[in-house]
């Protein structure tokens, strides 16, 4: 994990990659340390059963979730753009009309 956290300099000594944060709350980081707290929540817990190591079907779980809300699902209901665009442009006309005839 400290590999992750270091940074990384380019040849021109500009900052190419600033290294992950365990304590960001967006991006990879907070995927990252969900990882980590349930691996040792698991292994904690397995000192008392053995049944408790399907918990680790937890985090492909999640990771298909994830996926579903952020890619698939949007992607499979999203409208037709063209068909979406046609009736704002009509709209955008009448207010363009109103527009005129107040001023």
């Amino acid at each position: 994990m400290s590999s992750m956290a270091k940074a990384s300099f380019a040849d021109d000594g500009s900052l190419a990659d600033g290294g992950i944060d365990l304590n960001m709350e967006q991006g990879m980081a907070e995927h990252l340390k969900d990882v980590i707290l349930l691996t040792a929540i698991i292994q904690v817990l397995s000192c008392f059963s053995l049944y408790v190591w399907y918990f680790w079907l937890l985090a492909p779980g999640r990771a298909l979730y994830l996926l579903w809300v952020n890619v698939l699902g949007p992607w499979l209901t999203a409208d037709n753009s063209a068909a979406a665009q046609e009736p704002n442009e009509k709209k955008q006309r009448r207010q363009e009309r109103r527009q005129m005839k107040r001023f």
